[in-house]
């Protein structure tokens, strides 16, 4: 892709820092819009935005602990705390011993977890999937590589 454009991919290697504050600045509004079209889900469970990202983050991620949550999340532990206590009284988390080490608990979703973190999804899925399809595919890709390449990945 990007020898094909190389006359404009020399020109963003050399962004102009108002352009770079305009980028940062829509990546802020995506990740705030994204999260506002979930407030009405989140209400209705009394879930906040970490519980949110820990629900996604336990659905996504198979056989994750406590450990490998926190450091995903990037919180501390005292928050991680509170978001796992609060999704324990919601009865929506489950633990088991991992099988490699049994000093260590994985964290999965129940059935009631599944059903929550799939409200939300659907929800931000409408969001995205609009965005998405008023791209071409190799937008989708170029948004992809850059966006991993943000976060490091």
């Amino acid at each position: 892709i990007c020898q094909y454009n190389l006359p404009i991919m020399r020109e963003l290697l050399y962004l102009k820092d108002k352009e770079l504050k305009e980028y940062i600045l829509n990546i802020f509004y995506a990740y705030r819009n994204s999260f506002d079209d979930i407030k009405k889900i989140s209400k209705k469970y009394s879930l906040g935005v970490p519980h949110c990202k820990a629900l996604l983050i336990i659905s996504i991620s198979k056989d994750i602990n406590v450990s490998e949550l926190l450091q995903k999340l990037g919180v501390t532990k005292q928050s991680l705390n509170k978001v796992i206590n609060d999704l324990i009284k919601l009865k929506v988390l489950e633990f088991k011993k991992n099988i490699k080490d049994s000093r260590v608990k994985n964290i999965y979703l129940n059935s009631k977890g599944d059903k929550i973190i799939d409200e939300i999804f659907q929800t931000q899925k409408n969001r995205f999937q609009k965005a998405f399809l008023a791209c071409k595919s190799e937008e989708v890709v170029s948004f992809d590589i850059v966006i991993k390449k943000i976060i490091n990945e």
